[in-house]
């Protein structure tokens, strides 16, 4: 067997390559994170005489640095391992007790680990082509969670230049609100419309759901209102809500985009009631491929979701919390998707309830039917059998 062991920078690459017996065949050497530098490491590789299916290729997750090596690897058909950081770090710290800490070191511990017959499964083309969900469902993430933030800063400034508005409308977050903020950011600016100008914006926004007495309601409130008169406000008002509504766009997008990946992947995760083609391209893109994992409880452990154990001499902890290592983001997917599972179907609905009445508070209850979707979901793709509600 040959094991190579490459250490991921922005620039360069450090590798170290050994065989079984481990002797080093090339001492630990730097290639350009360019095709010269991969083709480079290639040819060191292919030189040392054994098939493909003799080398293992290790290296450390660190983002977007490693995808493109990464790329390279799986296309030459090379069987390659991601190591989560931790691991080479707690493994080289284990072989001595300097602190010695280099790029080359770190290359020469990764073919190490691939020797000692640690129990990694290999990155497939499966979960290489998968990045591009998980970029998008991420991406989405990020603009959502953008969004809500710009939203909070709407309430903010309502409160300081038309307070009385909010008990006027279901929400302040709707066309017909903001359109009629981005005309007239302020109380002062509504109090001085014409009524018919007013209530021909509030109608047709609304789509004829408001009329003419709504329009009355709202310059009145306008006209009596405690509301400040701020320029600067006013201006950040307009601004904030066409970033909203640009923002709105660029999520329709994604959003687009996401459906058609999960319409050509044919995915059944979205026949759990509850979950729909969002949540579950989210679920789906942080599994990856569903066969580097042995079973639910280490899909639970890479979700971070599985409790911590603690115990020493006679004492055994009793009041576990949950890990959160692993994906944030699939931590987040599986535990909001379970609200909302609780909520549609009848099994978890119960189960949810028996976890209440047992004197858990609310979001413990709902890790725990986390815990069983991620389970149902694991069988699911393992099985490849669609979930049917039991009646």
């Amino acid at each position: 067997m040959i094991y190579v062991g490459i250490d991921v920078a922005k620039d360069k690459h450090d590798c170290c390559i050994t065989n079984s017996e481990g002797e080093i065949l090339f001492a630990p050497f730097t290639i350009l994170n360019n095709q010269a530098g991969f083709l480079d490491l290639l040819s060191k590789i292919q030189s040392a005489g054994e098939p493909v299916q003799n080398v293992k290729v290790g290296l450390e997750a660190t983002g977007h640095y490693s995808y493109n090596i990464l790329g390279f690897l799986v296309d030459k058909g090379l069987p390659t391992f991601v190591i989560n950081p931790l691991h080479t770090n707690l493994y080289r710290k284990s072989l001595s007790l300097r602190q010695t800490k280099t790029d080359k070191v770190d290359s020469r511990t990764i073919a190490m680990m691939l020797m000692s017959g640690l129990d990694f499964q290999s990155y497939s083309s499966t979960s290489y082509h998968n990045e591009e969900l998980k970029s998008l469902t991420r991406y989405r993430f990020e603009k959502v969670r953008e969004r809500a933030r710009l939203k909070t800063s709407i309430a903010r400034l309502v409160n300081i230049l038309f307070p009385e508005l909010e008990k006027l409308v279901p929400t302040l977050h709707m066309n017909t609100v903001y359109q009629l903020l981005c005309e007239y950011p302020g109380a002062s600016f509504i109090a001085d419309v014409h009524l018919t100008r007013l209530n021909n914006l509030i109608q047709e926004t609304s789509r004829g759901h408001y009329d003419k007495e709504k329009a009355i309601e709202i310059r009145e409130a306008a006209r009596n209102s405690v509301g400040s008169v701020m320029t600067a406000k006013s201006l950040e008002l307009t601004h904030t809500i066409k970033l909203i509504r640009e923002l709105d766009n660029e999520i329709n997008t994604i959003e687009e985009m996401i459906g058609s990946i999960m319409d050509k992947r044919g995915s059944l995760i979205t026949t759990i009631p509850g979950i729909n083609f969002r949540m579950g391209a989210m679920i789906l893109a942080e599994i990856g491929d569903i066969n580097r994992f042995s079973s639910p409880n280490k899909l639970l452990a890479y979700a971070g979701l599985s409790p911590t154990t603690y115990q020493s001499g006679q004492f055994q902890s009793t009041h576990a919390h949950m890990e959160k290592r692993g994906s944030k983001y699939l931590r987040y997917a599986l535990f909001n998707a379970a609200k909302y599972v609780c909520i549609w179907d009848p099994e978890f609905k119960s189960y949810l309830a028996k976890k209440r009445a047992e004197g858990k508070h609310y979001n413990v209850a709902v890790s725990h039917a986390a815990k069983k979707l991620t389970r149902l979901i694991y069988a699911m793709e393992k099985s490849g059998r669609p979930y049917t509600v039991k009646s």
